[in-house]
């Protein structure tokens, strides 16, 4: 499947997630074999108002033999606000880590950025992705962020920061770009164990849980929304439970 290029927000939301949005799609063009993935028609592209400034959320959706669903949301708050939230969700018969990453601006400026891979297994990692990963992180960045309290999901690999300047925000460019294709290429080199579900299926809830705990995520959208949308966006589209 191609991706058909349209209208989007991200052409009027901060460059770094304009061009990360870009980067993301074509990865998983170039190595993935993606078919559609159907979200609920009232979820796909929703507007609202947030004190007063219009809100935008808009998603895309693939699926494909190793992934459920790869999720990627673009969301703008009139002219200062930018937000990429990007995650990949394997089958259960894969047991692969998930990937994830965030890119916040406020008023022109990248105010945080993060990318792992997160482990679902309680032995950490696989070696096929420690070794691709050693001496990456935070290292190279002027401003590491504090993991919230829920962070310990998150591998030893995680880059949590606030990328000062084009060097730093090219630098985490680069890191998101790696963790990806990385990914990308174990998924496809990962042979299915299906008699490994319940281990999988256990791993993936406990990363949708305390992921599903984002404070800050559940309180925009219940301030433009209502909290019972949500719940239900917070469950239905960011971070859905697999079922068995």
């Amino acid at each position: 499947m191609s991706i058909t290029v349209k209208s989007s927000i991200r052409q009027h939301q901060h460059s770094v997630i304009c061009e990360l949005a870009d980067i993301i799609e074509a990865t998983w063009q170039r190595h993935l074999a993606l078919s559609p993935y159907h979200l609920p028609d009232d979820l796909g592209y929703v507007e609202s108002r947030l004190e007063g400034e219009r809100l935008v959320i808009e998603n895309v959706c693939y699926q494909t033999p190793e992934f459920r669903k790869l999720h990627l949301e673009l969301a703008k708050v009139g002219p200062n606000l930018d937000i990429l939230h990007c995650v990949m969700f394997p089958r259960l018969d894969y047991g692969l880590p998930m990937f994830g990453c965030d890119i916040v601006s406020g008023r022109g400026q990248i105010s945080a950025a993060v990318v792992d891979l997160s482990p679902t297994s309680p032995d950490g990692l696989p070696s096929a992705y420690t070794r691709e990963l050693e001496g990456m992180g935070t290292n190279g960045y002027t401003q590491p962020r504090e993991l919230p309290s829920w962070g310990h999901i998150f591998s030893d690999y995680c880059c949590f920061v606030k990328p000062i300047g084009p060097e730093e925000q090219r630098r985490f460019l680069a890191q998101v770009s790696h963790y990806l294709t990385l990914h990308c290429r174990q998924a496809l080199a990962t042979k299915p164990t299906p008699w490994q579900r319940p281990e999988i299926l256990a791993g993936q809830r406990n990363y949708c849980t305390h992921q599903q705990q984002n404070d800050k995520t559940r309180r925009i959208l219940e301030k433009a929304f209502d909290p019972a949308w949500a719940e239900r966006y917070m469950t239905t589209v960011l971070f859905d439970l697999p079922q068995e």
